[in-house]
């Protein structure tokens, strides 16, 4: 993710509808490092592998701390059905390391927490505006476009969204 700000008041250049994932933990327990923490090291291998296939349908992700005990990562993806896919292949890092988290909260006693939300949405159901921003959250997994291309306001954009869908 470069820091580069680009100029003026930029769109993300997502086509079509879009997947919008949530996952993170929670830290109950700071000194219970055998709980938390392979939960910690195990994304950032699931993230790279994604990152490394193009076919996955992931388009990127943020890492982002809600606080000293939160933290959580927001992806992309193409749709539900490849988020899905992802995280029932048996060769791939997710399975393994979701077997041992449920080991490890078995045993733990709820040391840590774990979520996920998915939203998936349509064309013509999201929109976004950046300015003078570096690349960020779905431009950066997508790119960007000049507002001009999609709407100078949040409106028009989500009609254009529509119409691209119709």
């Amino acid at each position: 993710m470069s820091a580069q700000v680009i100029p003026g008041r930029n769109t993300a250049a997502a086509e079509g509808g879009i997947v919008v994932f949530l996952i993170g933990m929670r830290i109950n327990r700071f000194l219970a490092f055998g709980s938390w923490l392979p939960v910690f090291r195990a994304m950032p291998r699931m993230l790279r592998e994604l990152s490394q296939d193009d076919g996955s349908g992931f388009l990127g992700y943020r890492l982002l701390f809600g606080g000293p005990r939160v933290i959580y990562v927001v992806q992309y993806w193409r749709s539900t059905e490849q988020l899905f896919a992802y995280a029932s292949q048996q060769d791939k890092q997710h399975r393994p390391a979701w077997a041992a988290f449920n080991r490890r909260a078995r045993a733990g006693k709820g040391r840590v927490g774990f979520w996920h939300e998915t939203y998936a949405a349509p064309a013509g159901a999201y929109e976004s505006v950046y300015v003078d921003m570096p690349a960020f959250g779905l431009g950066a997994a997508t790119g960007v476009v000049p507002v001009g291309r999609r709407g100078e306001t949040a409106a028009q954009r989500l009609k254009a969204g529509e119409e691209r869908a119709a």
